[in-house]
């Protein structure tokens, strides 16, 4: 997603972590550690969404939120904080917030949050069948067929592939398969990505008249018909 996102967060290792991986989403992020600076900001410049952490000095995050709100911004907010609690979590919500990440999170479920609370429109019907080109996935009977043959994938290859496919013709980054299909928090500094993605590229682009799996040199993976 190509978007503008403030991100007010005071603890060095979590900033990191947020920043990396928006970053490599191709996100443009204005990063601020102090309650005040976050309200001078957003006030004074146009954000898709503001992640925001609860406990930040100057003003913290309720405090930044309600003068937001006061102030007529409805920029989308998604809390995050170590403050785990039930009525904690409804205090951030009834503040204003759009949602609400407790810590310790998985940066594939910031990323999917922060795209449901930048969505606009009504919901999308649920798909049974993934489809790229000639190649299509359906996830009831987790079958696999391309240009009408079928295609033999392991069960890691198909978690895979469903990632890619879900994300058709977006750069799917290094941190985002390794937390999404193999629950990794951190890089293992292995080959594993690159040897299972090769592995189902041979799968689904050999013998066929055009590969539909590419590498982003730097960035990642993309699936889709478009070289």
């Amino acid at each position: 997603m190509s978007r503008r996102i403030l991100l007010v967060e005071d603890d060095p290792d979590a900033a990191e972590y947020v920043l990396k991986g928006l970053r490599e989403e191709g996100c443009t992020v204005d990063h601020v550690v102090d309650g005040r600076d976050a309200l001078y900001l957003a006030t004074a410049s146009s954000f898709d969404a503001i992640v925001l952490d609860r406990m930040v000095p100057g003003l913290d995050g309720l405090a930044v939120l309600k003068a937001l709100r006061a102030a007529g911004i409805d920029t989308p907010v998604l809390f995050l904080s170590a403050l785990g609690q039930l009525d904690e979590r409804v205090k951030g919500l009834r503040a204003g917030g759009d949602d609400y990440l407790v810590k310790p999170f998985g940066f594939s479920e910031l990323s999917a949050r922060l795209e449901s609370i930048m969505r606009r429109g009504g919901a999308k019907p649920v798909q049974t069948v993934l489809s790229c080109g000639d190649l299509s996935f359906d996830l009831l009977s987790r079958k696999v067929t391309r240009a009408g043959r079928s295609l033999d994938l392991l069960p890691r290859e198909l978690k895979l592939l469903e990632h890619l496919m879900r994300n058709k013709d977006r750069v799917v980054t290094r941190t985002m398969l390794l937390e999404q299909v193999w629950d990794y928090r951190f890089d293992p500094h292995t080959s594993l990505i690159d040897t299972h993605v090769s592995r189902l590229r041979k799968k689904i682009d050999e013998g066929f008249d055009r590969p539909l799996l590419h590498t982003v040199r730097g960035a990642g993976y993309r699936l889709s018909e478009t070289p």
